[in-house]
Formats: C-alpha cells, structure tokens, sequence
C-alpha cells in the first residue's frame, strides 16, 4: 500500500509538473508570438474582395471583371437552414466553445503520436480557419497551429460569434474561383441564399473542407455522400426534422455552371470602361467592388449589335461563299464522340452554330451540331451561297445542296427570323458603330467588330481609317465662314494639278461616276457628292485654313493632310471622332467631347464619381449670358484623341482627366459628386450656328433625295446625314443625326482590301445606320434644329444661284445668312446691268 502511495504522490507531482511546463511553455510561445500577432480589429472593417461591376444606364450587366467571384452577405441575410449545415459540417460546438476546441486539439494531437508524426486534418473550429484564412498560410506547422490558437483566442475576445461566422461564410473559397456562399449559390445553383433547399445547403457545406475536390461539379457522387454525411448531422443535431431529411436525402444533384448573366453584348465599351476605371482608382478597381454605370442605353446598344452584325453578313453573302471552315475526313460509321472531337476546336460565333457535315445529297445535307442536334438543311438554305471568284464577282446560283456541302465540312449555321437554320458563314470585312448624344458627348451605343471574341481591336475608337466623302462638310463649312453660300457656283468638270508622286505627275481626281455637270450650286453639288466640286472649293478657301477649321470639330491637325486631297476625305479618323463632329452640327454648333461612364459607387452604394460633361445647354442661361463668338476650341478640347475637354461656364470649373489609351476621343470628365449645387460646364462654341443650319439644311437634302435617300424609309423628316466611300472602295460609311441622336457607321477590311465594286457607303454602311436608327428614334418625336436669328428665305436663279423675281419660273427657295443677301443681290443687279450693256452692244 505504501508504494502504491508513493507512486500515486510521484505520479501526482510529475502531472503537476508537467502542467506548470507546459502553462510555462505556453506563456513562454505566447511571450514569443504576441509580438508578431496581427491586430484582429482589421476584421471588423474587413473588406473582401468582390469584381467590378458594369452596368447600362438602365441598370442592366454589361460585364464583370475580377478574379474571384463573391457576393458579400451580412449574417443577417443568411438563412437559417444554411448556417446550420455549416456549423454542423464544421463546428456544431461553435458557439459554445472559446474559440478553440481543446477536444479536438487533443484528439489530432493523439493522432500524431500514434501515427507517429502524420499532421492529419481536424482540430480547428471555425474561428480558427478565419484566422488561418485571413492572417496565415495553410503549411501544417507546429508553430502556425500554435498562432492560430493565439490568434482565434483573441478574436473571440474583440468580435461576437455572428461576426465571425460572417467573416467564415464570406471568405472561404468554395470552388470554381467562387469565394463565399452567396457566390457559391449563384455559381451552382443560379440562386440566391434564401431561394436554397436543404439539400443544396447541405451541399455548400459540404465543399468547405475540400472544395477543388468535392464540390457539386467536379466530383458528383463523392458530393452526394459528404452531403449526406452533413444531412445526418443536421438531423443529429436537431437542425432539421426526420421528414426534412428523408427529403433531402432523395433529392438529386442539380448543380450547373451559372455565369453571371450578361444582359447587354457591349464587349468593347466594357474594356474601354476597365482601361478609364483602372486609370482613374488603380488596381482596386477590380477588387473592391465598384459598380460603374455607363451611359449606354440597353435596347440601343442590343439595337447597334444586331444592325452591324446583320449588316455584315448581308454584305458577306452579296460576295458569295468562301467555302467550309474546315474539311474532317470522317469514318463511314462515325460516333457522336467522333463527331464531338472534330468539333472540339469551334465554338458558338455571335449566334452562328459550328457543325459537320454528316452526308449530302442534291435535295438536303444533314449536319451534325456541337450540341448533338441533327439538323437537315434544303436547297432554299444554302441558295445564296454563290461560289466567290473575287471581290467584285461570285459565279452561279447552286442548283443543288451537294454543289455547296460536302461530308466532313465544317461549317456554320444560323436561325433566320422565322427561327429556321440557314448556312451562313463568318464575315471576312469588319465593321464599327458609334453613336452619341450630340447634347453632352454621351455614349449610347457602340460596336467595335463583328465579334469580340474573334478580334479584340476596336474599330470603333481605334481605327484610322480615311472618310471618305463624309469628310465634304466639314469643308462645305469652311467654306461657308469664307462668304460660299449654298448657292454659290462652282464648276463641275475636270481637274488635272501637278504632283510627282503619280504616273504622268498629275493629279486628275474624278467623280464616282467619272461624269461632271458643269458649273452647280454647292447644295446640289454636296447632294451629289461632287469630288471636283470639293477640291476646287478647297483650293478656293485654301488648304491651310481648312485646315485650321477642321479642328473646331475635334480633329487634330495630324489626322489632316497638308493638299487637296484632304477634299476628297483622305484625312485619318475613327468613327467616334467623326460622330463627334457630326454632333457639332446636331446640336447647334457646339464641340462635346465623348463620355460613357456617368457614376462610379463603391461596394455600398455610395457615388464616389459623378461626370459632368461640358455641354451644349443651348437655352440654359448661363449659355444665353456667353456672348464669346465661335471660334477654335481650347487645345485641352480639340487637340489629339483622348485628350481632356471643355470650357465652364464658370473660372472654377473643374477640370477633365487625362487621356486614356484605348478609349479614342472619350474621356472621363470633371468629377462632380460631393460638390452640391454647381453651374453646367458649357462646351465651347466652334462655328456659328447660322452656318450650321445651312449645313444640317443641305445633308437634309442628302437624304431627301441623294446619295443617302434610302434612309427616307425609316419616315421621319428630322435626319441629316453624308455617305462616305473611298479609292478602290476600301471604306464605307455613312454619319447621319437627327437634334438627338448621332451615328457613325464605318465597314471596310482590316487589311484595307477592297469591298468590291459598286459598295458605295449607300450600299455597304447605311443599311446599318437605318437598321440601328430605326430603333433607337421609334416613337421619338422630330427633332430638328430651329432657324436661327439672321438666317434669311430667298427665291434664287436655279441656274446662277443669284436672287431672283417672285414670279421667274426658275426659281427656288434657298438659306442665306443676312449679310450675303444685300450682296448677293448686288451681284445680281451687276450681273443684268452686264446683260443690258451686252445686249445693247450686240445692237450695234
């Protein structure tokens, strides 16, 4: 009995002891450690990382851009049936222990004695993976675990258990770069926290501890039996009833991908808003949860992708069929998986389906899609496919299917309107649209290519491309500052000017249709899209004045040639700069400069950007009260492409940021949010409005009836616009606007190939503006710009263009400013005294 006394004593005293070392060596590690603890209070503040979001004006996604996907949630928002299969996968203890579960630490410390030294899993409750998630690495060392104790005691000390469960339910990753359950549900679900099953809750749960391994996609059947392992635990623990378990138990895996959904295709303008934002807030942009909101409008910008794209492909098929994308040798009896493989390589192009020709006779081809759909196509689907000889021929109308398909062809279809498949196939030419609201410079709509996806360049901003005739009125408005009216003469006919660089060293510039009329009014001779007319009112005025001029619509003096040739539109532009010296004329002679975002929040909601563009303001008073005269506009506004704008209306107007590349001529202006009340910045006034109206007068008649008179299909009496073609027809386009709304359309190749023969901007360009302005102006009421003061109506000589009598049979209205009209009619009295002494020599 005595041993057994003093080996209970001795036992007794080197428990003792070995309690006091181990307190003493923890006070010891702690001692150590505590310094190098981070400072848990961060956490109460913590932000979590969450993508930029892109939205249309009208609050639809545009896109998302982030490495992660998370949707932070307050604890208060997650339901019940969520955050107990979590604690009930994780931590049913959770809260009732202090942070750290010293069972579980003994029982993974047992494990690593009797396995001698294998670190397993277990032991760490859920404040401690907070803590390894938020401040530590995830390498199993003594000393991490050790931290991590430390620092989950402190936690539990400075934040309450919902905060931490918060934290736990936002930060974790959960797979398929989803961080956090709300971004897990939508991810594999498509729903949100409160719209989740039992089974599906259970199932998130289910991904913590392993989420790259077992989550609802990758690993299906190992899913269903850890979510069944965490239904048992929720029953066990009283979180769910027996009847709720046997149903979720019978409940199947109906996890899918779910992409946020994008609800407007504008590719382009979200990289142009990514560049701006990562400019103006740094590489938090695209982790602090920003939301931008752009100026685009939804149905208009949907509008501008369906006209291009359509536009194209009706050009495409006009130049015939350029045959199969590729061609697959197929096995006589060929699988779907054999089908499926040679397919592997093609993917869905802006709505045109890849498949393989599966047989083919003269009345139909079968075709194999990637979606494992058999689809059976007639004569009637493939019968614009003409074969291509070149760019101005295409050889005979098929009389067969066979003539065109071959088994083993890969090739493309597309549903027409009436939902049947037609072959089709993708656009060699490319093309770009840029549409703005003339009254601020904001973006509306815009399309940089037929496909993102397929070439990332955007036409639209980027491109230098010449414009052709649509460039003619910017000279026509020179021209007009000079004393020209729209019944001045100007001779029609040939024209050969010296030059070294061409055979024969001459310059013989012709019309499109290498004929002249003669001496024509310039109204007329703009109708008609008179070249000659336009050099010789070029070499009248003087190349280096116009110019000078052509800046006051935003162009930079390095996009003009320095000769004659600038007459004809061999200028460098991209469709946004020449929207926006259309928009000069849309709204009364104004010079706005491009803009698409109009507010930045952050992740609360709250604006911490407001634009505030320079605009028009035409009947504002602070604009009533600027008497300065048109002129040039400030460097900062005019200068080159992406460069900072606008005049206030104020000394202390704030300044516009800095360009961005990329982006073109739009910027991101004055910053306005936080300031109150502030007057609007007016946009500088560049030409006057009297020669604007003549201007926007004669592209009225431009499409009344000429070069573009198909657009008087779309009815309505407020559209001005000029086509626009170049040598070898290289470009197309076509600028037209009404009071409101301004587009520019341009197509062409990217290599600067021909489009072929007779594809005018009349042919090739306006179709895509009618398409695209018939939307956006539906229901719109007319808006035209107001006859201004000092414009006067005046009956003129059809033929002379000089004032005539009330009664002559060949006279017609005609604009004039005020002061031409005493010396016109000057002239005119001259020119009959010259007839009268004429007639009385001719007497004699």
């Amino acid at each position: 009995m005595q041993i057994l006394k003093r080996l209970l004593r001795w036992i007794l005293i080197l428990a003792f002891t070995g309690l006091l070392l181990g307190v003493a060596a923890v006070g010891v590690a702690y001692w150590l450690i505590s310094p190098r603890l981070p400072s848990v209070a961060v956490l109460k503040d913590y932000h979590m990382q969450v993508p930029l979001r892109v939205l249309t004006a009208d609050g639809k996604l545009i896109a998302s851009f982030g490495e992660t996907r998370r949707i932070p949630v307050a604890i208060g928002n997650v339901p019940d049936r969520l955050k107990h299969a979590v604690l009930a996968a994780e931590d049913a203890s959770f809260y009732q222990h202090p942070g750290v579960d010293w069972h579980g630490i003994a029982r993974a410390g047992w494990h690593v004695v009797v396995s001698g030294g294998d670190k397993g899993p277990g032991g760490s409750t859920i404040t401690q993976q907070v803590a390894r998630n938020f401040f530590l690495s995830p390498e199993k060392l003594y000393s991490r675990k050790l931290t991590e104790i430390f620092i989950a005691l402190r936690m539990e000390s400075e934040l309450s258990k919902d905060q931490i469960l918060e934290l736990y339910l936002n930060k974790m990753f959960l797979g398929h770069r989803s961080y956090g359950v709300a971004a897990a549900a939508s991810f594999y679900y498509g729903k949100t926290l409160d719209q989740l099953s039992v089974a599906e809750s259970a199932t998130l749960a289910s991904t913590f501890q392993l989420p790259s391994v077992v989550n609802p996609l990758n690993n299906p059947r190992r899913m269903v039996a850890r979510r069944n392992w965490v239904l048992g635990q929720m029953l066990e623990n009283h979180y769910i009833s027996k009847a709720e378990y046997d149903q979720a138990l019978a409940e199947p895996n109906n996890a899918s991908p779910h992409e946020p959904p994008i609800e407007v295709d504008a590719p382009y303008l979200a990289e142009m808003v990514r560049l701006q934002v990562l400019d103006r807030l740094g590489n938090d942009a695209l982790t602090e949860g920003y939301v931008v909101k752009t100026t685009i409008q939804g149905a208009r910008q949907q509008a501008a992708v369906d006209a291009v794209r359509s536009g194209l492909v009706e050009y495409d098929h006009r130049h015939g069929w350029r045959g199969p994308e590729a061609h697959q040798e197929l096995a006589a009896e060929a699988s779907n998986e054999d089908l499926d493989r040679a397919l592997a390589g093609y993917t869905d192009i802006s709505g045109m389906e890849p498949g393989i020709v599966t047989a083919a006779t003269a009345s139909e081809a079968s075709i194999y899609l990637g979606t494992r759909e058999e689809v059976k196509l007639g004569l009637d689907a493939v019968e614009w496919a003409r074969p291509r000889i070149d760019d101005t021929r295409v050889g005979a109308t098929p009389k067969s299917v066979s003539a065109v398909l071959k088994r083993g062809d890969v090739v493309r279809l597309a549903r027409d309107e009436k939902g049947q498949w037609q072959l089709t196939q993708i656009p060699a030419a490319q093309a770009a649209l840029t549409s703005i609201n003339p009254e601020d410079g904001s973006l509306q709509a815009l399309v940089g290519g037929f496909n993102f996806l397929r070439s990332k360049f955007n036409r639209a901003v980027m491109a230098a491309r010449q414009p052709g005739s649509s460039f003619k009125p910017f000279i026509y408005s020179a021209a007009f500052e000079r004393g020209f009216t729209p019944a001045s003469i100007v001779n029609d006919a040939p024209l050969a000017l010296p030059d070294p660089s061409r055979p024969g060293g001459l310059w013989t510039p012709s019309n499109d249709d290498d004929k002249f009329d003669g001496p024509i009014r310039l109204r007329e001779a703009l109708v008609q899209s008179k070249n000659l007319v336009s050099v010789r009112l070029l070499d009248a005025i003087g190349v280096r004045f116009a110019r000078d001029y052509a800046t006051r619509f935003g162009f930079s003096l390095d996009s003009l040639p320095s000769n004659l040739s600038m007459a004809l539109g061999t200028a460098s532009v991209s469709p946004m700069s020449m929207a926006r010296g259309y928009a000069v004329f849309a709204n009364g002679g104004y010079l706005v400069t491009p803009y698409f975002i109009s507010e930045i929040d952050d992740r609360d909601g709250k604006p911490v950007y407001a634009a505030n563009p320079a605009r028009a303001c035409r009947t504002c008073a602070e604009r009533l009260l600027d008497t300065r005269p048109p002129g040039p506009p400030p460097a900062a506004t005019a200068a080159a492409p992406g460069m900072a704008m606008a005049v206030a209306g104020s000394a202390g107007a704030p300044a516009a940021s800095g360009s961005v590349t990329g982006v073109g001529e739009a910027v991101l202006p004055a910053d306005a949010h936080g300031n109150g009340s502030h007057p609007p910045v007016l946009a500088p006034r560049v030409i006057d409005v009297r020669n604007d109206y003549l201007l926007t007068s004669l592209m009225q008649d431009v499409i009344k009836r000429g070069t573009g008179a198909a657009a008087m299909a779309l009815g309505r009496d407020d559209l001005a616009g000029k086509t626009g073609s170049t040598n070898e027809h290289r470009d197309a386009w076509f600028s037209g606007f009404n009071g409101n709304l301004v587009t520019t359309v341009w197509v062409g190749f990217d290599d600067f190939s021909s489009l072929g023969k007779g594809e005018f901007g009349a042919k090739a360009a306006l179709p895509i503006w009618m398409t695209y302005m018939g939307t956006a102006l539906k229901d719109q009421p007319s808006a035209i710009l107001p006859m201004p003061p000092g414009i006067s109506t005046v009956q003129i000589d059809r033929a002379n263009g000089l004032p005539a009598g009330a009664g002559d049979p060949n006279g017609m209205s005609e604009y004039f400013k005020v002061e031409d009209v005493d010396r016109l009619r000057n002239q005119a009295s001259q020119q009959q005294e010259d007839q009268d002494q004429q007639h009385a020599y001719d007497i004699f």
